[in-house]
C-alpha cells in the first residue's frame, strides 16, 4: 500500500515557508490506518522495550493502538502544564517557534526501555526533547518510529547518532 497517497501537503501552515504533511487523511481511512499500526508493530519487533511513549498530540493517535496491540503501558508526553503531578519537563526549538515537553515523574522506572511514536519528525528538536525526558525519568530510550520522515531537514540522521530510529514514509520538508 503507497502510504504517501493518504498523506496531504498543506504550504505555509503553521506559517509562511512551512510545508505540513497532514495525516488527518490517512487516519480516516481505516485500511491504511490498520496498515500504518501493523507497520509500526513489525518495526518496533525490532527492539526490546518495557513501555511505549508518544508525543503530543498526533502521536498519542499511533502510539496508544500499537501500546494496545502490544499488551505494553502507554506513557503520555505532553505539553506544558497539561499533567496534573509532578512532572519532569525540558523546553525546545520547533521549526515555527519553543516548546516544553513533560512526563509524570512516577511514569516511567529506572532502566526501563521505552519505544517513542510518533507522526513525524522534521529537525528533531520534540524527539530530542522526548529523549531527554525519558533519560531524566532514569529509563533508556529504546527506538523512535515516526510515521512519516522529512528526510532534507536532517533530524533523523542527527537522532541515529544515538538512537536507533525507524520511519514508514519518506517525503521532503519543502
Amino acid at each position: 500500500m503507497d502510504l504517501k497517497k493518504y498523506i496531504r501537503s498543506i504550504p505555509d501552515y503553521p506559517k509562511k515557508g512551512i510545508l505540513f504533511r497532514d495525516i488527518s487523511t490517512l487516519i480516516k481511512d481505516e485500511i491504511a490506518f490498520e496498515e500504518v499500526i501493523n507497520q509500526i508493530v513489525k518495526k518496533s519487533k525490532k527492539f526490546s522495550f518495557d513501555k511505549v511513549a508518544a508525543i503530543e498530540s498526533r502521536g498519542f493517535v499511533f502510539a496508544s493502538a500499537v501500546s494496545y496491540l502490544l499488551k505494553k503501558p502507554f506513557i503520555m508526553l505532553r505539553k506544558k502544564n497539561k499533567l496534573p503531578a509532578d512532572v519532569h519537563s525540558v523546553n525546545f526549538n520547533l521549526e515555527y517557534g519553543t516548546a516544553t515537553i513533560e512526563v509524570h515523574k512516577d511514569s516511567l522506572n529506572e532502566n526501563e526501555k521505552v519505544l517513542i511514536i510518533d507522526d513525524l519528525i522534521a529537525t528533531g528538536g520534540t524527539a530530542e526533547a522526548a529523549a531527554k525526558l525519558i533519560e531524566i525519568s532514569h529509563a533508556k530510550v529504546a527506538a523512535f518510529i515516526f510515521v512519516i520522515n522529512l528526510f532534507d531537514l536532517n533530524g533523523t540522521e542527527n537522532l541515529k547518532k544515538k538512537y536507533n530510529v525507524e520511519s514508514l514514509i519518506d517525503f521532503p520538508g519543502h
